[in-house]
């Protein structure tokens, strides 16, 4: 018999990558291309134990106002924590027994955080293995704002894993203790990407707004700011596609890793890669979605900008 094991992984966010994961984990896409484990057909199997209330940004930042902290550009606002266990722990066992486990996992968190603070806790069973996504504000029990204080080290992750295990195995005796994010060694893909991604995308809608809102009475005046956003946009975009390309490339080789590590071992190792690299494709999908494919207005706006210059030169 295979060995079981209790999973828990935190990840912390701090600005747009939140609406990111938010649109992950209560199903706001209708495709998911980059993770293929998601199958939609068996999406309405999937449940919450927490149901959100409002958009995660907005109770986050709901909850932060009331209990007066200050924040910065990078405070985590949000902290993500993924509950499972080896497939072989779920073998055989039917949705209510599956349910019984992750109110279990719920038990715990709650017990280490305060209640009100968990902005959602929403349990898929349309990938390959079931797992909980445990969304909340990191609020102390003094009320700040210290995610860094809540999880932020691998001492406290450590501590986290040794507890949770420690709970979970009262009712489950044949679990064993699984692996913190820390010690796969492995990171997720920095924030300060999507934060371009983002800043992209803005200047995306006002380049296409200029189009829209551009004739032949206002061309010539138009063609100044056109030509700034374009000088900035269009590089931007290329040079975040090129980024984006490495993380391609280290995740193709994660999944070949661990397709291999599931037909030799079928081990706790196997699985910890596998959510993790679903993770980290989530997060490459939705950066794909911004930066991929410079819309064919925005090329050919480019390209009269850059037929215009020289006329204007022969000109003067």
């Amino acid at each position: 018999m295979k060995a079981q094991y209790a999973i828990l992984r935190f990840a912390k966010y701090k600005g747009p990558e939140i609406g990111h994961i938010e649109s992950h984990n209560e199903r706001t896409k209708e495709k998911y291309a980059s993770n293929p484990d998601v199958d939609t057909a068996r999406s309405h199997l999937n449940f919450h134990l927490v149901t959100p209330q409002r958009k995660y940004r907005a109770e986050a930042e709901k909850q932060i106002a009331e209990a007066g902290c200050r924040t910065r550009s990078d405070s985590v606002r949000v902290v993500e924590a993924l509950v499972t266990a080896s497939p072989e722990f779920f073998k055989g066992k039917k949705k209510a027994e599956v349910k019984d486990y992750f109110t279990e996992a719920l038990g715990f968190i709650r017990e280490h955080q305060d209640t009100k603070t968990i902005i959602s806790a929403v349990v898929h069973m349309d990938e390959k293995t079931p797992h909980m996504h445990l969304s909340f504000v990191p609020l102390t029990a003094d009320g700040r704002l210290s995610a860094k204080e809540i999880v932020g080290n691998k001492k406290k992750l450590t501590q986290w894993q040794d507890r949770f295990w420690e709970h979970m195995v009262k009712k489950y005796p044949d679990l064993e203790r699984g692996e913190s994010a820390s010690e796969t060694g492995r990171d997720h893909i920095p924030p300060r990407l999507f934060k371009k991604a983002v800043h992209l995308n803005r200047m995306k809608e006002q380049i296409m707004a200029i189009l829209n809102d551009t004739n032949p009475f206002n061309k010539k005046d138009k063609l100044d700011e056109l030509k700034a956003l374009l000088d900035k946009y269009v590089p931007g975009a290329e040079t975040l596609r090129t980024k984006l390309k490495k993380y391609d490339a280290a995740y193709k080789a994660l999944t070949a890793e661990n397709t291999a590590l599931e037909k030799q071992l079928g081990s706790k190792e196997s699985v910890l890669k596998k959510l993790e690299i679903n993770e980290k494709l989530r997060e490459l999908d939705e950066l794909h979605r911004m930066v991929d494919g410079i819309p064919p207005e925005i090329l050919q706006a480019a390209k009269q900008v850059a037929a215009h210059k020289p006329q204007e030169r022969s000109m003067k």
